[in-house]
């Protein structure tokens, strides 16, 4: 079975560096121009199964990469953003002042135990929620079959992290551009191998992939 683990593309909040998490923000033309793109990259491919954020980002990028075909989208709210409590809406650069010790902790080691600003989720709370979420999704497929699921930044890295069995705190080590394609791959959920990591090529260059400054 294989699983098209996607990030939403870009929206304006992302452009800005203001932390969204539960937020519901549009897609930039840009956004919608990179899931078009990668929908494109994905035409012809058997889809048999599809979920996405409720969050209208996602639930657009994920409109995109299905197109025509018949395949019902399912919403799962285990697949939500983390919530970043008070500082949604925020700039990271203003956070990165008002609240420098919070936000320090949550950049250089979050853990599983740390929240994403006051009155916050942690990376643990998201991880307790979306596992669950790709685990009945495992369930549900054929050896042959492919889902793809369309979450965001927080999400797709706690999701990898525990398959390649590295410690939340290691969760800002690799990257999840806009749109980002992760490809993985196995007979079952215990023998999960990660084929593809932060895929954009169809976001931008080699080596030019747009960074933001909040999730």
């Amino acid at each position: 079975m294989n699983l098209l683990l996607v990030r939403h593309g870009e929206t304006p909040w992302n452009r800005e560096g203001r932390y969204q998490g539960r937020t519901d923000t549009e897609l930039t033309p840009e956004g919608e121009a990179q899931a078009n793109r990668l929908g494109l990259r994905l035409a012809g491919l058997p889809i048999a199964v599809a979920l996405t954020s409720p969050l209208t980002r996602t639930r657009r990028t994920a409109a995109a990469i299905l197109g025509d075909r018949s395949v019902v989208l399912e919403p799962e709210d285990g697949l939500i953003e983390i919530s970043h409590g008070a500082w949604e809406g925020q700039l990271a650069s203003d956070i990165e002042i008002s609240h420098a010790e919070m936000f320090g902790t949550w950049r250089a080691r979050p853990d599983r135990h740390v929240p994403a600003g006051p009155g916050a989720e942690t990376l643990g709370d998201v991880e307790d929620r979306a596992w669950p979420v790709l685990v009945r999704t495992c369930a549900r497929l054929a050896a042959n079959e492919t889902a793809v699921i369309v979450a965001h930044d927080a999400v797709n890295r706690v999701l990898l992290c525990r398959v390649l069995g590295l410690p939340l705190t290691r969760v800002w080590t690799f990257r999840q551009a806009p749109a980002a394609l992760n490809i993985l791959s196995g007979s079952s959920i215990a023998d999960l191998q990660i084929v593809r990591l932060n895929d954009a090529e169809h976001v931008g260059p080699l080596l030019q992939e747009s960074r933001h400054r909040a999730i």
